[in-house]
């Protein structure tokens, strides 16, 4: 089962610099991820989302396939294609998977001009290694779907660093 994690950070490139970190530490087989998405408030004042899995392109790719593949047998491989192509993509752009987008549209209007948000579907964690790569970016725990015990470790780990107390931070995250 997958726990969400809603990280902020006190810049506006934060979320995107700890997304590239979580992608590293996926690829060590540390962390596993189902989705994510970030979202930046710049000083302007305007929000931008960015989906980590777009479900329009894979939805495309798929149905161009399909499409293809089904048109060889009608003599029609081309239109096959165009037509499997269009039919995946809107099958795509209207299929809600992994973090809800009313949900990231909620946390977004919380975020003050030049901050950042990462939001995180983890299905397994080494979580000490995972922290010690975070704190570096100064993460502040927002929400999450973790029960309130191990939220509060959570919060205490990220929080320790900020006093000046990093092995305070692995041994309450443990």
């Amino acid at each position: 089962m997958s726990s969400l994690v809603v990280l902020t950070f006190p810049t506006e490139t934060g979320a995107e610099q700890a997304l590239g970190t979580v992608a590293e530490l996926q690829r060590q087989q540390l962390i596993e991820i189902e989705d994510a998405a970030t979202v930046r408030r710049g000083q302007d004042g305007k929000p931008k989302v960015k989906q980590a899995n777009s479900l329009v392109g894979a939805g495309a790719w798929g149905g161009a396939f399909w499409g293809m593949l089904i048109g060889l047998l009608f003599f029609a491989p081309w239109l096959g294609l165009v037509v499997g192509a269009v039919t995946g993509a809107l099958a795509g752009k209207f299929t809600d998977y992994g973090i809800d987008d009313k949900f990231i549209k909620e946390v977004e209007a919380k975020l003050q001009p030049g901050t950042s948000a990462l939001f995180l579907m983890v299905v397994r964690v080494t979580l000490d290694k995972v922290l010690d790569a975070l704190r570096p970016l100064n993460p502040e725990v927002m929400q999450t779907s973790l029960t309130a015990e191990q939220e509060q470790k959570l919060r205490d780990a990220f929080g320790a660093q900020a006093a000046g107390q990093p092995e305070a931070a692995v041994a309450a995250a443990g």
